[in-house]
């Protein structure tokens, strides 16, 4: 009798978070007085006091969870200042800076810009296209995923390609709802075993394929998570922080072993924003 063998069991890592360094811009002037987006409304009131308590709670829970919170001074005048991962690209080191496709954030680079030479990062660059940073880039550790179809140009990835030295792989959206990379998808793990979740339906067929070609393992969001920006998220490699509303792709990542933080933005949502756009990470 011939003894059969079984095949090796498949091995799932372990979240593990690592210790993380952000960017962030109290709402001090938050207000939503044009429209850039389908999310924002000039006549919906907006409530700067509790827009404010709930991007301290955000910054305290990234303290709460041992993360380096660094902070830029807010400006008058620039309303949408809160969303700092629209600023800046930090990979290694090297800093590609923004260019907004909207007037009225415009002046939001350059303040960030000065933020960064302050600071003493050098080998910084402002890109000659047009380019939101964060909110159109996620780093998986290895490849730069990069948005475009409503807000960066698709010319910029190769910049940014040439300017951070690392491979860019261009996605485009298709969804005016979900204008940037980062209401569509985020990182959940960075590294060679890198981890994403996304909501495919943001994407062109093209890219979702892309997507499952390159990360099969990845979570997968419906409708109700996409629809209260649940995939704006923030992960530290185990601790993932999402709106309150994205209850159940926070029970699909929990069912994975991460541990989802849920976290009210229902104020800043008002101008299309969550946890992730309100955090710009500086990967060192």
């Amino acid at each position: 009798m011939t003894a059969t063998t079984l095949p090796e069991a498949t091995t799932v890592p372990t979240p593990q978070a690592t210790p993380r360094h952000y960017l962030m811009c109290p709402p001090k002037y938050f207000t939503v007085e044009y429209s850039i987006n389908p999310w924002m409304d000039p006549g919906t009131p907006v409530d700067v006091d509790r827009a404010m308590a709930q991007w301290t709670e955000l910054k305290n829970t990234y303290e709460r969870l041992g993360h380096t919170v660094e902070v830029i001074e807010p400006q008058p005048g620039l309303p949408d200042m809160v969303f700092a991962a629209n600023s800046a690209t930090v990979i290694d080191g090297r800093v590609l800076g923004a260019r907004f496709r909207a007037p009225q954030r415009a002046a939001e680079a350059e303040h960030f810009r000065r933020w960064f030479v302050t600071r003493g990062y050098r080998d910084l660059v402002m890109p000659s296209r047009i380019n939101e940073a964060e909110g159109d880039f996620a780093w998986t550790g290895r490849v730069l995923l990069a948005g475009s179809g409503f807000r960066t140009d698709p010319e910029a990835h190769a910049e940014a390609q040439e300017v951070l030295g690392v491979p860019v792989v261009s996605l485009r959206l298709v969804d005016p709802r979900y204008y940037h990379l980062d209401t569509a998808l985020f990182v959940l793990r960075t590294g060679d075993d890198a981890q994403i979740a996304y909501y495919p339906e943001a994407f062109s067929a093209g890219s979702r394929r892309v997507l499952q070609r390159m990360f099969p393992e990845a979570v997968l969001a419906d409708a109700a998570d996409a629809a209260c920006l649940g995939l704006n998220g923030v992960s530290d490699g185990r601790h993932v922080v999402l709106p309150l509303e994205a209850t159940g792709l926070a029970e699909r990542l929990a069912a994975l072993g991460y541990e989802p933080i849920l976290v009210d933005v229902s104020e800043l949502r008002k101008s299309g924003g969550g946890p992730k756009c309100c955090t710009l990470e500086l990967h060192a």
